[in-house]
């Protein structure tokens, strides 16, 4: 599919870095040392779960990461809420990989989506002819949909982030309901299996940035577009910072 070809000509533009110099970055620090200061038995062992299965993976560990938030801190996604952006977020992957405009319209229409994108989503699928970088990062969006598709109960497990997603798998799941069946069929996790894959998958993109700031390749396989977009979606399962969709950051 045209997605596999776009991700590894394109990957060193979908990778973030640690913490881009924004308004807030004073405001996320000081949050972030809270947490830190504040943290719980059951999220410091979270933290050393998350250490020793990085450790036997030979992924690099960095024990002065601290331990992401409790879960009794966390926003509580509901069924419908996660349902609707992780359809949203399929249809807006779709066109990022050349879906024409009057197929996109259609699924839009179909899956009641309209008022389900965020700004930035919104902006894209309402272009004709988006620029071959929209293009790009908004097909990476296949990565955030299936882990949300993982936090429906839809796909069984998030495997280490080393290769892209199934992406026919992905689109057949969405294609084979309508909007409705969509959300009923849906079985959300718990915070508490949401929560052990964020504090994860933060310490995966810490080794991916680690390695990218010294000029070395990912460690341990790792993709990086891969990993940050799946920490991407997580945060914004956990509810961290309180941000919005387009404004989530992924720390490290």
């Amino acid at each position: 599919m045209r997605y596999r070809f776009l991700l590894v000509v394109f990957a060193a533009l979908s990778t973030s870095t640690c913490a881009q110099d924004t308004p807030d970055l004073q405001e996320r620090k000081e949050r972030i040392k809270s947490i830190e200061t504040s943290a719980t038995a059951d999220a410091l062992k979270r933290k050393d779960r998350s250490d020793a299965r990085l450790a036997l993976e030979g992924v690099p560990v960095n024990e002065s990461l601290p331990a992401i938030e409790d879960v009794g801190e966390m926003k509580r996604r509901t069924r419908d809420e996660v349902a609707w952006r992780a359809m949203a977020l399929l249809v807006v992957a779709v066109k990022g990989e050349g879906l024409d405009q009057a197929s996109v319209d259609k699924l839009v229409q179909d899956y009641r989506l309209k008022e389900h994108f965020s700004p930035e989503e919104a902006a894209f699928i309402s272009q004709a002819s988006p620029s071959d970088h929209d293009r790009v990062q908004f097909s990476w969006r296949y990565e955030t949909a299936w882990t949300l598709l993982w936090a429906l109960g839809y796909v069984e497990d998030l495997s280490k982030p080393t290769a892209i997603c199934d992406v026919p798998r992905a689109v057949k799941i969405m294609q084979q309901r309508s909007a409705e069946q969509f959300i009923a069929d849906a079985k959300l996790r718990s915070t508490e299996e949401v929560a052990e894959q964020a504090d994860l998958i933060y310490r995966y993109h810490w080794a991916v940035v680690d390695a990218r700031i010294n000029g070395k390749p990912a460690p341990a396989g790792l993709e990086p577009g891969v990993t940050m977009e799946r920490h991407y979606a997580l945060n914004w399962l956990i509810g961290y910072m309180g941000q919005e969709w387009d404004d989530i950051s992924t720390d490290t």
